[in-house]
């Protein structure tokens, strides 16, 4: 006669967390931002709490911005895009060489550069996944040659235009308002919101955040995981075009080593983003909250009479807070912690491949 078997033991539940928990977890960067405003309005009364301040913050933060959300799509997927500040750079000098030195319209040069953009994402795209090379080698090598290639465009000078200067139509696309506010700041809103919706919405980002999650169940389940890598980074590179775009109608020089400056705080934003309004995951929301509290956090210290070496040091420091908070927040997501109270586990499979009972 076969022995009964023994009683299973109730499977572990994870902790649930309440909803003030829950509330800053997806908002606390949010209020941070916040109280940082609050708290440096107070301190510099004359000088912080002022339209001046918020516009300079608006138009000099639209570009990190934008490339943080650049950033943040291959992400999503579980890849990193190092060649985006090489990209930056290569993007903003060849619209000023197409418009300075060959004459082209300032429309066709800049949508030139917005798909030769998408070309370079894709290509970073085919090598990560078709090539089974590890993205961050990969892109630093593709990011590499876009420097070569920036630095032939130039031959390692600045492209300066003529005593006439740009078409004021062109510099116009970063420098005008609208509704009173920087036009550059509705860029960001715009691209964020379309991101949110691809991401929150369609089935496309749905697919992209299975393959971050896990790519081998994404398979299993059908899902074309190299293809929709190469999306990512396509998405990726065609917007770190249209931040080239941006570049160059604010600087209004072309300089071969300008957009380095702009890779850790891009990494910064997309990494701080992925614990708030979402935590645990990469989304375009939290994205710009992270971008908001290094301006806001940036713009205090350098009215307080900070160092030059201030800046690499509060985006060094944010961006191993921003690793250590995101893995954090991925692993509390993975176990359920931050699960709503009402939402069901998934029964542990047993060993013998059925699903194992649980005690109530």
């Amino acid at each position: 006669m076969t022995a009964p078997p023994p009683p299973l033991s109730p499977r572990p539940r994870p902790h649930r967390s309440g909803p003030a928990w829950q509330f800053v977890s997806a908002y606390g960067l949010l209020v941070l931002t916040a109280l940082l405003f609050l708290v440096f309005s107070l301190t510099l009364p004359h000088t912080f709490p002022t339209r001046g301040t918020v516009d300079s913050i608006l138009f000099s933060q639209s570009i990190p911005a934008v490339l943080a959300l650049a950033a943040m799509v291959p992400v999503v997927t579980g890849s990193f895009d190092l060649s985006l500040g090489y990209g930056l750079g290569l993007a903003h000098v060849m619209v000023l060489r197409l418009v300075i030195h060959d004459g082209w319209p300032w429309p066709w040069a800049c949508l030139v550069v917005i798909v030769g953009g998408a070309v370079v994402g894709t290509v970073n795209g085919v090598v990560v996944e078709f090539g089974r090379i590890d993205s961050f080698i990969a892109t630093l090598g593709t990011g590499s040659m876009l420097y070569a290639v920036t630095g032939w465009v130039t031959g390692g000078g600045r492209i300066v235009p003529g005593p006439g200067g740009l078409p004021t139509a062109f510099t116009d696309v970063y420098d005008s308002r609208l509704l009173g506010l920087p036009l550059p700041a509705f860029y960001v809103l715009g691209l964020a919101a379309a991101l949110w919706v691809v991401l929150e919405r369609l089935p496309l980002g749905r697919c992209l955040y299975v393959i971050g999650s896990n790519p081998r169940a994404a398979e299993l389940v059908g899902i074309p995981t190299r293809r929709y890598t190469v999306y990512a980074f396509t998405a990726s590179g065609l917007i770190v075009g249209c931040a080239g775009v941006l570049l160059a109608a604010q600087q209004e020089i072309g300089n071969p080593s300008v957009g380095l400056d702009y890779l850790l705080p891009a990494f910064a934003g997309a990494l701080l983003g992925s614990t708030a309004i979402k935590p645990g995951r990469p989304n375009a929301l939290g994205t710009v909250v992270a971008v908001a509290v290094l301006a806001v956090g940036l713009t205090g210290i350098a009215q307080m009479g900070g160092d030059f070496w201030t800046t690499p040091l509060f985006y060094g420091g944010t961006l191993l807070l921003a690793v250590g908070l995101a893995g954090y927040s991925a692993r509390r997501l993975r176990t359920g912690a931050d699960a709503p109270a009402g939402m069901p586990q998934p029964p542990s499979s047993a060993p013998g491949g059925g699903a194992q009972g649980t005690v109530p």
